[in-house]
């Protein structure tokens, strides 16, 4: 999408949700901010263009992560919108993929659907757009139709969307944030703030390792989840000034 076109449809606050790895609680985390927002009475939407592990239904493939997403955003999203490409087998997007071509049974991801779908939820005109990721950051895609290697964080560089980091709160994780901090900001991309996302209650040490990472990166902690059944219980969690709102 051109700057253009950004300044045409603006969209307020507009994130890209990336974690530590993949499992690391991104839906959590996304669910609860969007829930947040909507109590402050913000329009909230959410797209999580690639997806897999999804189960067969009458209607297609659906993402159980997407389905969340779906649900709780406040304006009305068709499925397809919020999860245009989706595989069955849990496993690694680009090789769910390269499977399907395989066998003369689907196409090649291409960068340019991904940004089309973007475009499409920027046009709901949302004063909140989360952009889910999958896996962590430099997720790959496999090669597009003209032999170009692609990354899932190819979208958000050329979409320039601020990051939201989840860090996966485990033995780790403070290696883990800082080299996926270091590689979102050499990207050009500016890390908005990161969520502690409690993995394990009995995590040793746990306020020490916020406390580490506070001090490494150079984002603001913008929320300290805890292990909780529903991301409703946890959306106050959020420090929603030092996101910007």
């Amino acid at each position: 999408m051109s700057s253009d076109n950004a300044k045409q449809y603006p969209v307020q606050h507009t994130f890209f949700v990336t974690g530590t790895d993949t499992e690391v609680g991104k839906t959590f985390v996304s669910c609860a901010l969007l829930a947040k927002c909507n109590d402050m009475g913000l329009s909230t939407a959410a797209y999580k263009p690639v997806s897999a592990g999804c189960e067969r239904s009458a209607q297609g493939l659906r993402n159980d992560d997407a389905m969340q997403l779906q649900q709780i955003s406040s304006v009305m999203l068709d499925y397809n919108d919020v999860n245009p490409i989706a595989f069955e087998e849990p496993i690694a997007p680009h090789l769910a993929c390269a499977k399907k071509v395989a066998k003369g049974d689907g196409k090649l991801i291409e960068l340019h659907d991904i940004n089309l779908g973007y475009q499409h939820l920027v046009l709901k005109q949302s004063d909140v757009l989360l952009v889910e990721g999958a896996g962590g950051w430099r997720l790959p895609l496999g090669k597009n139709s003209q032999g170009r290697e692609q990354f899932l964080s190819d979208f958000a560089i050329a979409q320039q969307l601020p990051v939201i980091l989840v860090v996966g709160m485990r033995l780790g994780c403070i290696n883990h944030a800082l080299l996926t901090a270091q590689a979102i900001e050499q990207d050009g991309l500016v890390v908005a703030g990161w969520v502690a996302n409690m993995l394990e209650p009995d995590m040793p040490f746990l306020d020490e390792n916020i406390q580490s990472l506070q001090n490494l990166l150079t984002a603001p902690l913008v929320a300290r989840i805890p292990k909780a059944v529903s991301s409703i219980d946890v959306k106050e969690c959020f420090d929603m000034q030092a996101l910007g709102f």
